[in-house]
């Protein structure tokens, strides 16, 4: 079940906002070479193909905490700084493709996951020790993970050739 149209009440809004901003993420990188899609056209260093990694890799990650909680989330090894790069041989089509297989894949499971269910939060300096998500609140997380770094692709899109995603 991954139509919205078979969703009620709180999953539709929950879809509806993270498949928004997904597609102003992709409409930022429509029409890019994958040389322009690798530039980092700011002093950030960021790329658009980068921040589509970034936040497919993000999604991906989120959602085996969502099923399985910190210790599938730990499973996956976190390259840090090549999540934001586009490594040689890496192209914008490839990235692309991946992100819409991990939006796939999370819309399925927003149809038959309990909104409610939590689990301990891995242990980061960036987490309150001890604190819990629920799969309601990671997919809130979602939507601001992606509508912020869909705002820093505008940024560098215009930046590349003067074209404006959401302005």
């Amino acid at each position: 079940m991954t139509s919205t149209e078979q969703l009620t009440g709180e999953r539709t809004d929950l879809l509806q906002a993270l498949r928004r901003h997904r597609g102003f993420l992709l409409q930022t990188v429509d029409g890019l070479t994958d040389e322009q899609a690798a530039s980092r056209p700011t002093v950030s260093g960021l790329c658009l193909g980068g921040l589509i990694k970034h936040v497919a890799g993000v999604e991906h990650r989120w959602m085996l905490f969502a099923v399985g909680g910190a210790e599938a989330m730990g499973r996956e090894e976190v390259d840090w700084v090549g999540q934001f790069q586009m490594a040689p041989g890496e192209t914008l089509a490839g990235l692309v493709e991946r992100f819409q297989e991990v939006a796939a894949r999370t819309d399925e499971l927003v149809a038959t996951l309990d909104l409610d269910a939590a689990h301990p939060l891995p242990q980061a300096p960036w987490f309150e020790p001890g604190a819990s998500w629920t799969v309601r609140r990671v997919l809130l997380h979602l939507i601001a993970e992606t509508s912020q770094h869909a705002g820093h692709a505008d940024i560098l899109r215009e930046s590349i050739d003067g074209a404006k995603t959401m302005g």
